[in-house]
């Protein structure tokens, strides 16, 4: 008789365990998993993956979809099989405790925000792979984001769009080129609800356009303490191709890109309207929701009579805008029929000329051939603007001189504030298990100070080795699974999936590099010299491995081509089994290659990436950096915490930069990384390598968390704007 048969016999035969019948089980369970905040705690995690490991991992680790498959009795019976009683209660416990505490941080610093919160407007969300609203570094950011307000316990509430089809499945073909997949996302498999309003009813906006009106339900999705609403135009009412404008995230054209903006923007400030929240600031992140803004003076003026330019200096000095591109290409920009079509009805509420609106998108508001800048509306309507590292900072100051003719360089008002990671979200539990047998109680409440990492010095450097090499052989079995189930997919040989099924080596210093491909980002600098690269995958003694991911965006023909060359290694072999390309980059691939690489792989050129983030996770679990010094590295990298590539200047000739970075980098790699990681102590310990990498995680952890971020915000640029006082305390 199967197991299943004989399951029940076995079951506990009383009505309740613990005081739980199984409807009550299954409702706690239900409720862990309609809250985000199980997605940042291991023990929550484990417990859903516990319940069924192989659906688990098919079902992209989405406990609504998982514990739809079970009924309350089912899961009463593993329940009892596995002893998650108490483990469930707890969990749900915690919870409870969690969303009805409020943190020290907050109730201290957010002052009047408590009464009225922080707006926080963003075109993604990355919060956890089953929720894929998120295309790439923007969308992680404002989950790191809002999942640290939520830990702060800042006033908050966040404001985007919903993606029924999300970003695309990556899938490469036999000849190594990407094709892009879209699938529709079952919104019963989602934490969301619809968002009601005062009435007790479903909230739907709308927008109208001089071609015809819009319509956007909204969404409530709980990320911890902070509420998340998400637009959604797949209603009744919209024409078949509105109904259609949500449903992928950066797909289409221009006039597709406007509409989502515009729902994103004035709709987002009407959906918070219908809720009934006054923010008491708006935080652009990015240019895309900029038109919040218009709407915002819109409302100003209506509610309370006061002329367009005294709303639009109110609006302004509570606005927050952030930008995250240093490439011009990157800043949405549309014609004056698209912004005439979209905002007429707007700008005629709004008492402005056509004229007047275009000046308020350009940078010479005159220059009738100059098109409409969201940039250049988020710094014109907000009086607190931010690069997201120092460097940017320069970069976007030079890059917008030109908005403020009579100031220098230097007192341009944009300041930086460098992004963080949420470290709860991105530490391997394993890691996290051994941060906890040394450092002080508590200390992930006190992440934010210096002194917590001091303590990783404590550390048995033994230890320290064996819980990275156990993270090490984790990412290689998942890359192994991955390959081999892409090889498979393709119609490659038998021969091919068992190849693919034992390639990577956990003894072999391996290099993780997963980003965006597009062509500045130099996926394969590293591929320069393919003969030295060879020999130095495959050198005897001391030999090199590397995975690559990423996606190129559908349009992006050259970031293709440079997937396709990466990935067609596997057919030359020296490389084949010592390069791997892992297919659909995704916030889990990410977690996993972050958590288990020797050495974190960045080489942009120098100074186009903004801030960059994926370093900053892998920091957290002990992989050293190998990075040109632009972004983050550029103020990070002490000489003893990673390894640079140059000397952080870059020649007029884009070709001159790029050989000097790619001949540096196999320096490098050579005389500093490969020596270093390959000298091995009596005890078959790398000492000088471990050493490096506590110098990584004592100097890095700390000032580089979501945590400190969105407090330096809350500081530096959201109580000034609510007009509450900014105090200079650190994250305790």
């Amino acid at each position: 008789m199967s197991s299943v048969e004989t399951a029940p016999e076995r079951a506990p035969q009383r009505p309740a365990a613990f005081g739980l019948t199984a409807e009550t089980l299954y409702d706690k369970c239900v409720a862990l998993a309609r809250n985000l905040w199980w997605s940042w705690h291991a023990e929550v995690i484990n417990l859903f993956r516990d319940l069924d490991p192989i659906r688990w991992r098919q079902l992209d680790h989405n406990p609504i979809a998982l514990l739809s498959e079970f009924t309350p009795e089912r899961l009463e019976m593993r329940a009892s099989e596995l002893v998650l009683y108490s483990r469930i209660n707890q969990a749900y416990r915690r919870l409870k405790e969690y969303l009805t505490e409020t943190p020290a941080w907050g109730r201290t610093h957010s002052g009047v925000l408590g009464s009225m919160p922080v707006a926080y407007f963003s075109l993604e969300f990355g919060v956890h792979e089953s929720v894929p609203i998120y295309s790439g570094g923007l969308g992680v950011l404002s989950g790191d984001h809002i999942k640290s307000a939520s830990g702060l316990g800042v006033p908050l509430v966040a404001v985007g769009l919903f993606y029924d089809q999300g970003y695309f499945k990556q899938h490469l073909d036999i000849n190594g080129w990407q094709s892009e997949e879209y699938l529709d996302t079952k919104v019963e498999n989602l934490p969301m609800e619809p968002a009601l309003g005062a009435d007790g009813k479903p909230i739907t906006v709308r927008i109208d356009t001089r071609t015809g009106k819009l319509l956007a339900k909204v969404w409530l999705m709980r990320v911890g303490r902070v509420r998340l609403y998400l637009l959604d135009c797949d209603v009744p009412g919209n024409s078949p191709e509105d109904r259609e404008l949500t449903a992928r995230l950066y797909g289409g054209d221009n006039r597709t890109r406007v509409r989502q903006e515009l729902v994103a923007g004035v709709g987002g400030i009407r959906a918070l309207r219908a809720l009934g929240i006054t923010p008491g600031v708006y935080h652009l992140n990015e240019g895309h929701s900029a038109f919040a803004t218009l709407e915002a003076i819109r409302m100003r003026m209506k509610d309370d009579g006061v002329s367009f330019d005294a709303a639009l200096r109110e609006v302004a000095q509570h606005t927050v805008f952030t930008t995250h591109t240093p490439v011009p290409a990157g800043h949405d920009r549309f014609d004056r029929n698209l912004i005439e079509e979209h905002l007429g009805p707007l700008r005629d509420e709004l008492g402005i000329s056509t004229e007047q609106l275009m000046g308020m998108g350009r940078v010479e508001p005159q220059n009738e051939h100059e098109t409409f800048c969201m940039t250049v509306l988020g710094l014109k309507l907000s009086r607190k603007a931010n690069a997201v590292s120092s460097l940017h900072g320069h970069v976007t100051r030079r890059m917008w001189a030109h908005l403020w003719p009579w100031r220098v360089e230097e007192e341009i008002p944009i300041g930086h504030i460098t992004n963080g990671v949420h470290i709860e979200s991105w530490l391997a539990w394993q890691m996290q298990q051994l941060y906890d047998r040394y450092f002080p109680a508590n200390w992930m409440r006190r992440m934010g100070e210096p002194d917590v990492w001091q303590t990783i010095f404590e550390i048995d450097p033994g230890e320290l080795w064996e819980t990275h090499y156990a993270l090490k052989n984790l990412l290689l079995a998942f890359v192994r699974r991955r390959v081999s189930r892409q090889c498979r997919r393709r119609g490659e040989s038998d021969e091919a999936v068992e190849a693919a099924r034992n390639i990577l080596d956990p003894n072999i210093l391996t290099i993780g590099f997963a980003r965006r491909f597009a062509t500045y980002k130099r996926a394969t600098m590293i591929l320069g010299d393919l003969d030295r690269l060879a020999a130095m995958v495959n050198d005897p003694q001391r030999p090199l491995q590397i995975i690559f991911a990423g996606k190129a965006h559908p349009a992006d023909e050259p970031g293709k081509q440079l997937i396709q060359r990466i990935a067609n290694l596997r057919h030359d072999p020296r490389f084949a089994n010592r390069i791997a390309f892992v297919e659909d980059y995704d916030i889990n691939v990410c977690r996993h290659l972050i958590q288990g690489v020797d050495v974190w792989l960045n080489n942009p050129r120098r100074p186009l990436e903004a801030s960059g983030t994926s370093g900053q996770k892998a920091v957290l679990n002990g992989a050293l950096n190998l990075s040109v010094l632009d972004g983050w590295w550029a103020e990070a990298y002490d000489g003893a915490n990673g390894f640079a590539i140059g000397k952080g200047a870059s020649h007029v000739d884009d070709r001159v930069t790029d050989a000097r970075d790619s001949a540096d980098l196999y320096r490098t790699l050579c005389e500093e990384v490969i020596p270093l990681y390959y000298d091995h102590d009596v005890d078959g310990l790398p000492r000088n390598w471990i050493k490096r990498m506590m110098n990584s995680i004592s100097s890095l952890a700390w000032r580089f968390s979501a945590a400190r971020m969105v407090a330096d915000y809350v500081r530096h640029t959201y109580l000034p704007a609510s007009g509450g006082l900014s105090c200079d305390m650190s994250v305790k």
